[in-house]
């Protein structure tokens, strides 16, 4: 099914909205792949990330009648799932923000500063998703709404109810583990050459 095309996205919504159990099926195994990639990376663990998949999907059907088909369905879905994990990151509350004193936190941003394309370029993207996974709940989760979902420190201290300083030191010092995660698959697969 074409869901890039506006008519066919009206009609597949409109069938939803109306309990067609087909295409709601239909609008489930469209995104259900992606969006529990998107949903798993806030979460270490796979049962987790399905459970905020499925709370996610219910928010979907029920404000299914608000999406404007003004922009991508898709993104729409996927901005529902975020919010999601993020609720879920909220709930939790065992979360422990780490907020950083001033040296602690100039010294983690002058490190993250190095750039770090080249380092992401050479993994695959699976093993950068099991990084990110080992990172603490705290730092996964700016990290995640930073880098990959573009959100500003600012929105970013707004969700998760914590300062600006609190959401560029979390980032910075997730970078940092990053590289070291990085750094230790190196040295281990160097080993076994």
């Amino acid at each position: 099914m074409d869901l890039t095309d506006k008519a066919t996205v009206a009609k597949l919504i409109n069938e939803c909205n109306n309990g067609n159990r087909k295409s709601q099926q239909i609008l489930y195994k469209t995104f259900y792949g992606k969006m529990l990639v998107v949903c798993t990376r806030y979460t270490g663990d796979r049962d987790e990330a399905k459970d905020i998949l499925h709370d996610g999907f219910i928010k979907v059907f029920n404000k299914l009648d608000s999406f404007k088909n003004e922009g991508s369905l898709e993104g729409w879905v996927r901005r529902i799932m975020v919010n999601s994990a993020i609720d879920y990151v909220r709930r939790k509350r065992e979360i422990l923000y780490a907020v950083a004193d001033d040296y602690t936190l100039e010294k983690a941003l002058h490190e993250a500063e190095r750039d770090d394309s080249e380092l992401f370029l050479k993994a695959k993207a699976e093993i950068i998703l099991n990084m990110i996974q080992k990172l603490s709940p705290a730092y996964r989760t700016v990290f995640n709404l930073y880098v990959i979902e573009n959100y500003t420190h600012k929105e970013i201290a707004e969700k998760l109810d914590i300062n600006i300083g609190t959401s560029k030191s979390n980032l910075a010092k997730a970078k940092m583990k990053l590289r070291e995660f990085y750094n230790e698959y190196i040295d281990k697969h160097e080993e076994h050459r």
